[in-house]
C-alpha cells in the first residue's frame, strides 16, 4: 500500500461532516491513470440521505473522467480498521477491474488487507444482469 493514499485518506477523513456519529471516515482510491480520489462521508439529520466515504471517493473519480480502480485505503476512527458497508461494497466492485488491494485502517494504526472480491465474494455483475435478461412481453 502506498504511504500517499493512506495519507490522502486519514487527511480527508478530517473533512467529514458527521455531527449526528460523531464517526468519521476517509477513503482515497487511485484509479488506473495513478490518480488519487478522495472522500469522506457526509451525514445528513434524515440518516439514509448521508453519503459514505467510498461512495464519495468513486464519485469525485467518476467526475474526473476515470473509471477503473487500482487501489484503495478506508481510514476509521477507533481500534479496529472497520470494512466498508455492503452498499460500497457493490460500488468498489463496480469499479474495480481485477485483484483490486483495500486497506483498512483505523486511527489507532491498525490495519488489515484484503480484496475487493473478498470483501463482496459472488458479486452481481454485468453477467448477471445480461443472463437474466427477458423480454417483458414475451
Amino acid at each position: 500500500m502506498s504511504n500517499d493514499l493512506i495519507l490522502a485518506a486519514s487527511q480527508v477523513r478530517l473533512k467529514a461532516y458527521v455531527p449526528y456519529s460523531n464517526f468519521a471516515v476517509g477513503a482515497a482510491l487511485r484509479s488506473a491513470s495513478g490518480a488519487i480520489y478522495v472522500g469522506c462521508n457526509v451525514e445528513n439529520v434524515a440518516y439514509p440521505e448521508g453519503t459514505c466515504a467510498e461512495a464519495g471517493a468513486i464519485a469525485a473519480m467518476c467526475a474526473g473522467g476515470e473509471y477503473e480502480i487500482v487501489e484503495v485505503a478506508v481510514i476509521a476512527g477507533g481500534d479496529r480498521p472497520v470494512p466498508p458497508c455492503g452498499g460500497c461494497r457493490q460500488k468498489l466492485a463496480e469499479f474495480a477491474k481485477g485483484p483490486v488491494t483495500v486497506t483498512l485502517l483505523a486511527t489507532s494504526g491498525a490495519q488489515e488487507r484484503t480484496q475487493v472480491a473478498d470483501l463482496l465474494p459472488g458479486a452481481f455483475d454485468l453477467y448477471h444482469l445480461t443472463a437474466g435478461a427477458e423480454d417483458p412481453k414475451a
